[in-house]
């Protein structure tokens, strides 16, 4: 995506997104390159952090950072993600591609953070981006009541939160 400084210049970001499929609680970050695995590895440690805790399952879209390749139902990964999911032991769950049901939630979340969060700021630099973001997640993006759940998803989250599991520390996969 596209944002632009104070001087009008255009800056390219890219971003990830988290969400929590019953409460819709969101977690955003935003770099000033691609993202690579490991990258993405380390935004999963936050978003845990930021979730408070590690759910069950996560559900992917098919993505070159996480897998190789998929064939019947046989997903692939990368070794880095294999070994980091296999630390953290979640399950995975790959959307088919063109498969708008099975994307529909995170897909929405791109746009809302695109149209509510980045649309018509002025971009300073990465690291007051992301803080903000994150500000506007607290104040707006898990507060206001969802569409769909017609719910705030910052209080949905208070009990959903129970239900994920604890966050240990890393053994084996470096994040940095």
């Amino acid at each position: 995506m596209t944002v632009y400084t104070q001087d009008k210049k255009p800056v390219k970001l890219y971003f990830i997104t988290f969400v929590l499929s019953h409460s819709r609680y969101k977690y955003v970050e935003w770099l000033d390159r691609p993202f690579t695995t490991k990258d993405t590895i380390r935004c999963h440690e936050k978003a845990f952090e930021f979730f408070g805790g590690i759910p069950e399952e996560i559900v992917y879209d098919q993505d070159h950072l996480i897998t190789v390749s998929e064939n019947a139902g046989d997903i692939l990964l990368t070794g880095q993600f294999q070994a980091y999911k296999q630390e953290r032991g979640f399950r995975i769950y790959l959307c088919r591609k063109a498969d708008p049901q099975t994307k529909g939630k995170i897909e929405n979340v791109v746009q809302y953070v695109k149209k509510n969060f980045a649309k018509n700021r002025v971009f300073p630099n990465l690291e007051s981006w992301n803080e903000k973001c994150v500000a506007w997640l607290n104040r707006t993006g898990n507060y206001n009541i969802h569409n769909t759940t017609k719910k705030r998803p910052v209080e949905v989250h208070a009990v959903e939160k129970q239900h994920l599991r604890k966050t240990p520390k890393m053994g084996k996969i470096p994040l940095y």
